[in-house]
């Protein structure tokens, strides 16, 4: 005995200084359809609130297309054109999905994209310095950045430390600097393309002219810090590796195999332009900057986009999971990826602090906000694209986030209840072994008895798995996202956690600390916490237990099926 404790002890001492609280994600993805009914009626409660938004005389002259879509279809979308349009220059007058806008800095998902497809055949390797696909980088007069240390991944991650912008974002020449308390200066050494000569495009050379007067922000790998000639320069690179121009690699590559109709990098007729008043940056071309932010597109597009970024964001490269942060924000739940602004935030949901990921990118230029931000454990993607007032972006954003997740938090938790929760019995009657399923919203799916053979499991193992006999637990099945038999997607594999329950207002520093340990124990080879579901039986099988145990559907029912077992 004295032996065990000592075991027991070494197993799940993480435990006893870590309280992991609300275990994310807490349901298997689900597989949305158009006219889902319960998430289709939500969702016209949303439109109400988008049509109020825009009722504002603020918004008068801002235009909006909304879509979401899952990993299989489009749900749902509204449109919105500006009361107030441009006499001279309307472009569309009736917004659609197919309504084109700039999209900015969306672009840059783009790119990356390009990238991992090139990382994946062979052609560049992310962890490569960027000067091995860029000859000019190396040149002994190159300047002072960093080159050897920058590689592909850092730029695409934001965490390169160089400098955010070339040809653009200098206060010279916009008005008198005295205004600002500046003192006056020659200009001498800035470029002399695009903000500063009328729009002119800039090229490769002056690119390189100016980043060689640059000094690094931080050494690389240090910090994120958003930038704009990290994908200038990968946009060189996949020319370099390709031998294309960025503009054709992005139409064959990406535009064309999606069936992006609406996507495209030069500057699309006014037919389906979302114009708004006053607007002057429509057919503005950043020529070498055309990588961090030039597309023009739709939302149906980027629905199309969204749904095959969904069903392969784990599937584009060996190695690369391309939602995961690669380092972290100013912000506590913030984060960047490559080059996806990620969000973590518990304030959504209203009965649990289980905390949902948002995986975004922004994008803005004069008259044109963007963002698309993705679900993954909901499966859901959306896209937002305002023309008009920056200021629509975000409240629409706010709406369309909140209400979203919680229309669909609604649909799936009927859902779990329907498909996972009830008693439990073993197949082979002999034995006096039952397992207990519940769910809701605050708890997730849970276990509310365990029987094996008899013992009461939770008196006597699931104890030491807490490492706590004062803090109140319980025990909660988290999904893997694997399949026994993944060919056929059957054999749904879960874990079973001891989630400990919070106690009013926590106050200490690490209250809040958890280190995530799904594997927590053995017995004979086999993982103590595995629980598979067998649907296509109504069955489910632990097996370090070595036992099957079938749902109980009713009395009669029962009845046949222990007959059946007897026989």
């Amino acid at each position: 005995m004295a032996l065990f404790s000592l075991v027991a002890l070494s197993v799940f001492a993480s435990f006893a200084s870590a309280k992991c609280y609300d275990h994310s994600p807490a349901f298997p993805m689900p597989l949305w359809q158009h006219g889902t009914r319960d998430l289709a009626s939500a969702l016209h409660g949303i439109s109400e609130k988008l049509k109020a938004v825009v009722s504002d005389n603020k918004y008068e002259m801002s235009s909006f297309s909304v879509e979401l879509t899952s990993n299989m279809d489009t749900l749902w979308s509204q449109h919105h054109t500006a009361r107030k349009q441009n006499a001279t220059r309307p472009g569309t007058t009736h917004v659609s999905g197919d309504s084109q806008y700039r999209i900015a800095s969306v672009t840059k998902s783009f790119t990356v994209l390009g990238v991992l497809y090139q990382h994946a055949a062979g052609n560049l390797s992310l962890d490569d310095p960027v000067l091995n696909y860029i000859p000019e980088l190396s040149s002994p007069d190159s300047g002072k950045l960093p080159w050897k240390d920058i590689t592909i991944r850092a730029l695409a991650s934001q965490i390169s430390g160089l400098p955010r912008e070339m040809g653009q974002g200098d206060l010279f020449g916009i008005r008198d600097p005295t205004d600002y308390g500046l003192p006056p200066v020659e200009g001498n050494g800035l470029p002399t393309c695009y903000w500063y000569n009328h729009f002119v495009p800039c090229n490769k050379s002056e690119l390189f002219r100016d980043l060689k007067t640059k000094d690094p922000l931080f050494a690389p790998n240090q910090k994120s810090t958003y930038g704009n000639v990290n994908f200038a320069l990968l946009g060189l690179v996949l020319e370099n590796v390709t031998g294309v121009s960025y503009s054709d690699y992005m139409r064959t590559a990406i535009f064309e195999p999606l069936d992006l109709t609406s996507t495209f990098l030069d500057a699309p007729s006014d037919e389906n332009a979302v114009l708004p008043v006053g607007q002057y940056y429509w057919g503005v071309d950043g020529g070498v900057l055309r990588p961090s932010g030039g597309i023009y597109t739709s939302s149906s597009d980027l629905s199309k986009y969204l749904r095959y970024v969904l069903t392969h964001f784990n599937a584009l490269a060996t190695g690369v999971n391309w939602f995961m942060p690669a380092s972290w924000a100013t912000g506590l739940r913030s984060f960047y990826g490559m080059p996806w602004e990620i969000f973590r935030t518990e304030k959504i949901l209203p009965e649990t602090d289980r905390p949902v990921t948002l995986v975004t990118k922004g994008g803005g230029q004069p008259d044109y906000f963007s963002k698309i931000i993705m679900m993954p454990e909901y499966g859901l993607g959306l896209t937002i694209l305002t023309a008009g007032h920056q200021d629509l972006l975000g409240e629409l954003q706010e709406i369309l986030t909140t209400n979203v997740v919680r229309a669909a938090e609604e649909v799936i938790w009927r859902d779990v209840e329907k498909t996972y929760t009830g008693t439990y019995l073993a197949t082979n009657s002999s034995l006096n072994s039952s397992l207990e399923l519940a769910s809701s919203p605050s708890t997730s799916l849970i276990v509310n008895t365990f029987i094996s053979n008899g013992t009461n499991v939770f008196n006597q193992l699931l104890p030491g798995l807490h490492g706590s006999d004062e803090h109140p637990w319980r025990a909660q099945l988290v999904p893997t996202l694997l399949y026994k038999n993944e060919t056929a997607q059957q054999g749904e594999v879960w874990r079973l956690l001891v989630t400990a329950e919070r106690m009013g207002e926590e106050s200490g520093v690490w209250d809040d600390f958890c280190s995530t340990d799904i594997d927590v124990a053995s017995y004979a080879g086999l993982p103590v916490n595995e629980v598979v579901f067998w649907h296509e039986e109504d069955v489910i099988e632990l097996p370090a237990w070595r036992v099957k145990l079938r749902r109980r559907i009713g009395d009669e029912e029962q009845a046949k099926l222990v007959v059946q077992e007897l026989r």
